[in-house]
């Protein structure tokens, strides 16, 4: 007695039409997949209590104490350490918070998981560049806001240019921190992203603050990115198209991304 064999169908035609059966499993596109992705990212990030400190307490602290304090000699010292302080959030948040956190993610091998799913490379990191710029937004509006209680009035007609300016230093600091974080091993990370985002912000700190008493060779420091970045949005605010700066940022970004999707390991 032979078991009867299953109708078998040859010609490739499906046997039940679209939407039959429920549910119906399938990869997402690719905008679906990044702002799933964007959205994990920035509930991750606003979880996390040590980036809040770096990215949102450390220059909500400076802001203030800068601002009241009678320590720089200019007219108006919040409309001095305002440009300052977003670069600070912009560092804190997209380099030295990606760096590090990406960098235990794949020593835990969390990013292993999340590369095991489908999920292409392009659209982890372009997750997490938009998941800092999310969490920038809300950084850039607490600061702001509390700026013009201090007695900060910028142009509105200068704002735009500004926010342009500030969400390409954080692109371009993200790319850095996922470029760092997604090639070297979880304790150089912890060690070496502390250390540059000190260079950086003291670099940042001295130009911008002492930039009337520390001769020609300050203009050279544009090219740090954190330079770059004070700078441009000094000048954006003042009504001036930083196109130096500008240019410098969106060449950090281009090369530290193309860097970054050439060589991120999902392991460590």
């Amino acid at each position: 007695m032979t078991r009867e064999q299953p109708e078998v169908r040859t010609t490739g035609e499906a046997r039940f039409t679209p939407g039959t059966f429920s549910p119906d499993p399938h990869q997402a596109g690719p905008l679906a997949m990044l702002l799933a992705q964007a959205r994990i990212e920035t509930r991750l990030f606003l979880r996390h209590s040590e980036q809040q400190l770096l990215s949102l307490v450390i220059p909500l602290g400076s802001l203030i104490a800068l601002s009241l304090m009678p320590l720089l000699d200019a007219e108006e010292p919040v409309a001095v350490i305002l440009p300052l302080t977003l670069a600070i959030s912009a560092v804190s948040a997209g380099f030295t918070g990606q760096a590090i956190a990406v960098a235990f993610d794949r020593r835990y091998g969390a990013l292993k998981r999340i590369g095991a799913s489908g999920v292409p490379r392009w659209v982890i990191i372009a997750g997490k560049v938009l998941g800092v710029l999310a969490v920038s937004a809300v950084q850039t509006i607490l600061l702001c806001t509390t700026a013009l209680v201090l007695g900060w009035r910028p142009d509105p007609m200068n704002l735009p240019l500004a926010a342009l300016t500030l969400m390409i230093g954080v692109a371009a600091f993200t790319a850095l921190g996922l470029f760092m974080g997604g090639t070297l091993s979880s304790e150089i990370v912890l060690a070496l992203a502390n250390l540059v985002w000190f260079l950086l912000i003291g670099i940042a700190s001295y130009v911008q603050i002492r930039s009337g008493s520390i001769g020609d060779w300050a203009e050279w420091t544009v090219v740090i990115p954190s330079v770059a970045l004070t700078q441009g949005l000094n000048n954006a605010v003042t009504g001036v198209f930083p196109t130096p700066e500008l240019l410098i940022l969106v060449a950090w970004a281009l090369i530290a991304g193309a860097a970054t999707v050439r060589v991120f390991k999902f392991t460590a």
